[in-house]
């Protein structure tokens, strides 16, 4: 697991400078669970094989604060975002993802739909 950079395309704003990237099922499976609190620049790229919405959707259970989300698909494209709440059960993408993004709450206010995000190495990395 390592980190990216994620980049609003349109923008150039980096939304999260060292997001950790998620691609073991270990690592997607724990996310921010049992985690307290969540620091402004942290955030997590779950990362599939392809686009899915099934494989895409994520849980809140265990997670004690509210997460921004991100789906993107495979052509880096937003398809969908949400604030996820604690302890709901499910939460699916409205049309396939490959990423989903997790971050601060109000990084959803930053992308639409249809915006383009791309996944850098950090400098130094």
């Amino acid at each position: 697991m390592g980190t990216r950079q994620i980049i609003h395309v349109e923008s150039g704003e980096i939304l999260i400078p060292q997001a950790k990237w998620c691609d073991g099922f270990g690592s997607k499976l724990r996310g921010f669970t049992f985690r307290r609190t969540l620091g402004p620049q942290d955030g997590l790229v779950l990362v599939e094989a392809r686009d899915n919405r099934v494989n895409t959707a994520i849980h809140m259970l265990f997670v004690f604060f509210d997460l921004g989300v991100i789906w993107v698909n495979d052509a880096g494209e937003v398809v969908g975002t949400v604030v996820a709440q604690p302890w709901r059960l499910s939460y699916l993408p409205p049309a396939p993802a490959r990423y989903v993004i997790e971050g601060q709450p109000e990084i959803v206010n930053r992308v639409q739909v249809g915006d383009h995000i791309q996944f850098v190495n950090p400098p130094g990395a």
